[in-house]
């Protein structure tokens, strides 16, 4: 089949590169130059385990074209899939207008019947704003030709991304036509042999399954996060609290993690343009506005940590702190609404000092923040702690889960962790002589919330 993508972002690059890996012609449309200049040239704009090789692969064998050519894009595919980005507007809310801009793009160029499929993550009723550009837009043209928009979300998370596209564990697809259910699921027939994955409805409840989903993974993790400070509270140890309840079948053992918070592209966002389709219907989404307050406190708890260790935010100045991780999470390099971020902007503002190391992150943080001289980017995580007051970890990545403490405790001027993901035993440190705070790990961290200093 023939699939025209509009955006070549995180899920455009890699739903294009999936459906020419089974075969599919694909032709990824973007409005930047030089993004298209560096994918024909073979050059990946974002890390995501095992997506490179295969963007080149199909590239080179013709199944997978990139250009800049907007028209070349809605002639060459019957399935036209917008996937351009909604960021948050100053309420909270979805900016739609990438999304409407595509529509009438397409409509501008089509000169036969098309399926629009959004593939961005849109607030519900999007489908009919984007029907309504299409036809204003074939009006004005003078022009009646047949089309139909369907709502394709994506599940994809990042780290993840090409296995979760190739074995998917469900295909939604949002509509009411018999034809484009067909072209949709010829289209995913080869992601679905072993069994029908594939869940048809209405676009609305295609539209607003996504979000639900986001939201309900969020939920979780904030539910965890506020379990986490009231153990702190009560002496109790959040890490067997999760194996008690995990072990619940109807609980699990998914996102139900306590840590720094949760950032990324996904979660932040989707829950907030939630919170605001509700409340654009007067409804007031009580869980919803609890599960993002509930993660902005959870990204303050490593600074302040640090704060009730040492007495008093003044007391951070002229301080050097390792810091060991700076993506959002593991094996991706995308640091939107990262816990590091809010950490290292408090320290910086407290006259302390930041040498971090990230194993994909480093160029990225770079060009967020630039040249810093509070900043130092340092190529291992063992260079991170030389030199350092104390070490913080914001990101779960496998290289520093068995780290040498001996070398640790040689380099830092204080065996000092702050655990943003409970990556350590806080037994087993406590008997080697250190000072651990843990998210949620009992005594350790009920005496950091009574400011003893140095106690463990």
């Amino acid at each position: 089949m023939k699939v025209t993508i509009f955006g070549t972002g995180y899920v455009g690059l890699v739903t294009g590169a999936c459906l020419a890996e089974v075969g599919h012609e694909v032709t990824c449309v973007d409005v930047d130059p030089d993004k298209i200049a560096r994918l024909n040239d073979g050059v990946i704009p974002i890390y995501e385990p095992g997506l490179e090789p295969i963007v080149r692969e199909n590239h080179e064998q013709g199944r997978l074209h990139f250009t800049t050519d907007a028209a070349r894009g809605v002639a060459f595919g019957e399935l036209q899939f917008i996937a351009v980005g909604t960021p948050p507007d100053e309420d909270g809310s979805a900016d739609l207008q990438y999304v409407r801009a595509v529509a009438a793009t397409i409509a501008e160029h089509m000169d036969a019947a098309k399926i629009v499929i959004n593939k961005s993550t849109v607030p519900v009723g999007t489908g009919d704003q984007v029907r309504d550009v299409l036809a204003a837009t074939l009006a004005q043209r003078g022009v009646s030709l047949d089309f139909d928009v369907v709502s394709n979300p994506e599940f994809l998370k990042e780290g993840a991304a090409v296995n979760d596209f190739m074995k998917p564990d469900r295909i939604i697809v949002g509509t009411s036509d018999p034809h484009s259910e067909a072209v949709m699921r010829e289209l995913y027939a080869p992601f679905n042999r072993n069994h029908d994955r594939v869940i048809v409805m209405d676009l609305r409840s295609a539209e607003l399954t996504k979000y639900a989903a986001n939201a309900m993974l969020a939920t979780k993790i904030s539910f965890m996060n506020e379990l986490a400070s009231l153990a702190e509270r009560l002496g109790a140890d959040i890490e067997s609290v999760r194996l008690g309840i995990g072990s619940d079948p109807r609980i699990g053992y998914h996102f139900i993690y306590p840590g720094c918070g949760y950032g990324g592209s996904c979660f932040p966002k989707d829950v907030q343009a939630l919170s605001r389709i509700a409340h654009s219907v007067d409804h007031e989404p009580l869980l919803l506005d609890a599960v993002e307050a509930v993660n902005r406190r959870q990204k303050q708890r490593p600074f302040e940590m640090l704060v009730s260790h040492y007495g008093s935010v003044e007391a951070l100045a002229g301080k050097t702190f390792a810091l060991w991780g700076l993506a959002f999470k593991p094996n991706t390099d995308d640091m939107r609404e990262a816990p590091s971020r809010t950490l290292m902007e408090a320290l910086w503002a407290a006259g302390a000092r930041v040498q971090a190391f990230d194993p994909e992150a480093m160029e990225e943080t770079q060009r967020i923040y630039g040249h810093r001289d509070d900043l130092s980017l340092v190529g291992t995580r063992d260079a991170a702690l030389k030199g350092a007051d104390a070490l913080v970890i914001c990101t779960e990545w496998k290289a520093f889960r068995a780290p040498d403490f001996d070398l640790m405790r040689d380099s830092l001027a204080e065996p000092l962790i702050v655990d943003g993901r409970n990556l350590y035993d806080p037994e087993r440190l406590k008997a080697a002589g250190w000072l651990y705070y843990g998210i949620g790990r009992g005594e350790t961290v009920r005496c950091c919330h009574a400011g003893s200093g140095n106690a463990a």
